[in-house]
């Protein structure tokens, strides 16, 4: 089946949009993973601030939905209150009008025969009465002639009153109140060219002419300008909303923005506003959407109409957004101090059990060390972990003292095994010495022999002076220079402030062994061979950072420093040949146990090999310490001793015997 030829283009292009927004996802997921908090603290702090966030924006959004909503609310009850007084002062107003023209009416007119009776004081006494709300009142015959006017009697002459719209329509309607719109009053004639703007309320009355009856007119001109006080003092509002009022047609009696409408600046629904029933509509003029409330005044059909567009409440709706949003933001910086609080008070015991775990995973590894506290869970996590740290150094120190023992029996036994032919061969060169008549030099040899025992049990003991240590090693080198018959050269360079400070017995003499059976042992005597011994005390205080070299690698003597307390500082003690060296493969695993047998010098000699004293020194003073090695084939060796500074007295070497100074060391570290 053949595709469309735009197909292939089409599943390219699937297939780039499907790989773009894989991209995208992955994207996104690497920008979130940067930016989530990696500590408990951290995710608490936005897991509480993210849901109090939202719960303060719904709680903002549902607030000011309420609010906006009462507020609109009330600002329609206070219009239709506003209206509903208004309304009432109005129909006041129109109904003492009212009563005016019936006082007229039916008080005078029906009970005068206008062709024999004149009715002007009348009529002064009730215009003088209401002249603060009346312009002008006027009484006209059926054919336009004026019966009575008060306070103005002349009539215009070029002015038909039968042509008027207030005229013909008051004698269509019998027994009717007819209210014009506002107009200026143009019927008169007035000495002061005054002009006022007057509302007419005009009638059909029934006449008495020569005992004959006939139609008439009444009109009374109402004084405008009380209507359009009543309606400003409405309109004194300047939030957007208003109120008008039209009659029944939708012809406007007052607007509060008049001017604007004649001059067309502005629009009005009046027409429409004023054949709506009383009550509230909503409606769309010229785009915006507004309220309207309608209330209709009794005896004219005016309606009274309040305009509330959305406008209106925008001022107000601004500050209540604005307030809305103010008590949010409050809010939620409280909520974020609260709950930075709260997460520190539920991370803080767990962040101090983290760093207890971490201080255990370098090492430190001490009971009293691990926090305790926090709430039951935590605290009890901190409780079985204290435990379990106090089982495990009690069974640490069980096995040292057990490696102890166990070295020390076979210290005891390698030292009832000395070298069978290393005494052999001293006891032989002794009864040469004898047979030969070298009696000194036989005394000199039984001397050496008898004090390199005599150092080596000790009375048992593991720990001694370093000064009978060197000389144990001087007693050991002056048998072996005559077996050797001096074929080598021995220096001691000892300081005499090192002899004070205790070491573990029997750690120069193997090495001394090494360097003679691989060193110098077998070289001619005219090549020079020697062995030096060089021992010097570095205290802390001192300022000297020493390099110690260690194998091919430079260490800080700084970073091996004890700082427990019990030490005063390092002691270095360096065994040099100038032998035929060895390979750096042969150095490097020279101290490892574990080492491949093609690179390890076969051991022989006392048997005591410098793995076991490397052993020893890091068992008993700790991991910084022990022998570090370097040479290099044709040039010789040298193995360094590192041992702290721990003067000799019963309680260091009580301390030192039992094996809880590492613990003890460690601790006060």
């Amino acid at each position: 089946m053949n595709k469309a030829p735009g197909a292939p283009v089409d599943e390219k292009e699937a297939i780039e949009r499907e790989r773009l927004a894989e991209l995208c996802l992955i994207k996104a997921k690497k920008t979130l993973k940067r930016y989530m908090p990696r500590n408990i603290q951290g995710t608490i702090l936005m897991t509480f601030t993210i849901v109090s966030f939202t719960l303060l924006l719904l709680l903002g959004v549902v607030l000011y939905t309420l609010f906006a909503r009462r507020m609109r609310t009330s600002s329609i009850e206070a219009t239709e209150q506003l209206m509903e007084q208004s309304v009432v002062n109005l129909e006041d107003y129109l109904e003492s009008m009212r009563r005016i023209s019936d006082a007229m009416y039916y008080d005078v007119i029906k009970s005068s025969d206008i062709s024999k009776d004149s009715i002007d004081n009348e009529m002064k006494l009730i215009y003088k009465a209401h002249k603060d709300n009346l312009v002008s009142f006027s009484l006209f015959k059926q054919d336009g002639s004026l019966v009575s006017a008060s306070p103005i009697a002349e009539v215009k002459s070029n002015l038909y009153v039968p042509s008027q719209q207030w005229f013909n329509t008051a004698l269509s309607k019998d027994e009717d109140l007819h209210f014009s719109t506002p107009h200026v009053e143009n019927l008169f004639l007035d000495p002061g060219y005054g002009y006022s703007w007057v509302v007419s309320l005009s009638r059909a009355v029934d006449l008495i002419e020569n005992n004959e009856l006939t139609k008439g007119v009444l009109l009374v001109d109402m004084n405008y300008s009380t209507i359009k006080e009543m309606m400003e003092r409405i309109n004194q509002d300047s939030t957007g909303q208003y109120v008008y009022l039209t009659n029944t047609s939708g012809n406007i009696i007052y607007h509060p923005k008049q001017m604007q409408i004649n001059y067309e600046i502005m629009n009005e629904n009046n027409i429409n506003e004023a054949h709506y029933s009383d009550g509230m509509h909503e409606e769309v003029f010229r785009g915006e959407k507004r309220q309207v409330i309608v209330k209709s005044i009794s005896y004219t059909g005016w309606k009274l109409i309040a305009v509330l567009p959305d406008s209106a409440y925008s001022i107000d709706i601004s500050n209540l957004r604005f307030v809305v949003i103010l008590l949010v933001a409050s809010a939620l910086l409280i909520m974020i101090f609260i709950n930075r609080i709260i997460s520190s008070r539920i991370s803080r015991p767990l962040n101090l059990l983290n760093n207890s775990i971490k201080n255990m995973e370098n090492g430190d590894m001490y009971p009293e060390d691990i926090y305790v506290g926090g709430t039951q869970e935590v605290e009890h996590l901190g409780r079985t972990l204290r435990h379990s740290i106090e089982r495990i150094n009690q069974l640490m120190d069980d096995i040292v003292i057990k490696q102890e023992e166990k070295r020390k029996s076979e210290m005891d036994a390698l030292q009832s095994q000395i070298n069978p032919h290393f005494l052999y061969n001293t006891l032989d060169s002794i009864v040469w010495m004898i047979e030969g008549g070298h009696n000194k030099d036989a005394v000199f040899m039984v001397t050496q022999l008898a004090s390199l025992f005599r150092i080596s049990l000790s009375r048992g003991k593991n720990i001694i002076t370093i000064e009978q240590e060197i000389r144990h090693a001087e007693n050991y080198m002056n048998i072996q220079k005559v077996r050797y018959k001096n074929g080598f050269g021995v220096v001691f360079d000892v300081d005499e402030e090192v002899k004070k400070y205790a070491t573990i017995k029997l750690i120069i003499q193997p090495i001394l062994e090494n360097a003679i059976y691989y060193g110098v042992g077998d070289m001619d005597p005219d090549d020079g061979g020697e062995i030096r011994i060089h021992a010097w005390y570095e205290p802390y205080n001192s300022g000297n950072d020493t390099e110690v070299s260690i194998g091919t690698v430079k260490h800080d003597d700084s970073a091996l420093r004890d700082e427990s307390g019990i030490s005063e500082g390092d002691i270095y003690i360096e065994v040099m040949d100038n032998g035929y060296g060895m390979p750096p493969e042969v150095c490097e695993n020279l101290l490892n146990e574990d080492n491949d047998t093609k690179n390890v010098v076969p051991k022989h000699g006392s048997g005591v090999g410098l793995v076991n004293v490397h052993n020893r020194i890091r068992l008993r003073f700790g991991e910084q310490y022990g022998l570090f090695a370097e040479s290099e084939p044709d040039e010789g060796t040298r193995i360094t001793i590192h041992i702290p500074a721990i003067l000799f007295n019963e309680d260091n070497q009580k301390l030192l015997e039992s094996g809880h100074y590492r613990t003890l060391s460690n601790k006060k570290r």
